[in-house]
């Protein structure tokens, strides 16, 4: 039956937008405690899991396609459109899993927006620090064991001149 099958990629879809959330938590913790290292490693988990739900986004849309036409709905209906169309008790599980959606995304535009505040800072406080740090400059050591910048410079000369 296609609301079974719906209903059981709505519940994958959950899962992997809880996964998505745990990793972005996980970023959140190396970015503030500085352990840069991990970075690359955890986007390319992210990127995993949004590959998966990518996949799955696709499956979700043939079946709910599929019910639409079932139910007398426009091409393309959104969940809560099916939810409210759905004979019972699928219109109760539909709608559960829509208002779980929803909770989930939010928490992870929130977060989202967190981390990449955070970068932000981090990459502003990276650039000030830069601007602060004056080159060396050149210069020899004098007879008192100072340096002396700019009043002589080392030269190597070729030998065949």
């Amino acid at each position: 039956m296609d609301y079974q099958h719906l209903s059981t990629l709505l519940w994958r879809e959950q899962e992997f937008l809880d996964l998505l959330l745990f990793k972005a938590e996980e970023k959140q913790y190396l970015i503030v405690t500085g352990k840069t290292r991990w970075l690359a490693r955890i986007a390319h988990e992210i990127e995993v899991v949004l590959d998966q739900l990518r996949t799955l986004e696709v499956e979700r849309a043939a079946v709910t396609e599929s019910i639409a036409v079932e139910l007398g709905l426009d091409a393309n209906p959104s969940l809560r459109q099916v939810a409210d169309a759905a004979p019972a008790p699928w219109n109760d599980l539909f709608g559960k899993h829509h208002e779980s959606l929803l909770v989930l995304v939010t928490e992870l535009r929130g977060l989202s927006e967190s981390n990449r505040g955070l970068i932000e800072g981090g990459l502003a406080a990276i650039d000030e620090a830069m601007l602060s740090v004056r080159p060396p400059t050149a210069g020899t050591y004098g007879a008192s064991g100072r340096t002396t910048a700019g009043a002589h410079r080392a030269v190597t000369l070729d030998g065949a001149l």
